[in-house]
């Protein structure tokens, strides 16, 4: 696993209710997290609003199981004149914290919004 340059943005344990019929946690909630992490390093590095708009190149590496810790990572990959990249990882720590494993990453792109919910410059400092 390669972090470099990415911080944890969430730590998150997942609940019974998020399981599905074979035990895993659903791919929706994962999904769901990443997005969250992702929007606060976008709306961080837009200093202000941010919609999601694509995902790109989305795997599920390992399953998320019940009793896991999941960290989500994000960093700016790059930016635009109104979108973001943000690539984001999440890693399951197993075993109580004897073992992580990637489960997931994928590319997600934000685009800065303004009081309209219209595209708006992202600062290129």
């Amino acid at each position: 696993m390669n972090l470099d340059g990415m911080e944890p943005i969430l730590r998150v344990m997942p609940r019974p209710a998020d399981i599905n019929a074979n035990g895993h946690i659903f791919g929706g909630w994962v999904l769901s997290q990443m997005d969250i992490a992702g929007g606060i390093v976008a709306a961080r590095r837009a200093q202000g609003p941010v919609a999601t708009v694509a995902i790109d190149a989305m795997e599920f590496i390992a399953p998320i199981l019940l009793h896991d810790l999941i960290s989500v990572y994000a960093r700016v990959e790059k930016v635009g004149r109104t979108s973001m990249k943000i690539r984001i990882e999440v890693i399951a720590t197993r075993d109580r914290g004897k073992t992580d494993v990637k489960v997931t990453e994928a590319l997600f792109t934000f685009v800065a919004i303004d009081e309209q919910a219209r595209p708006r410059p992202v600062d290129q400092a």
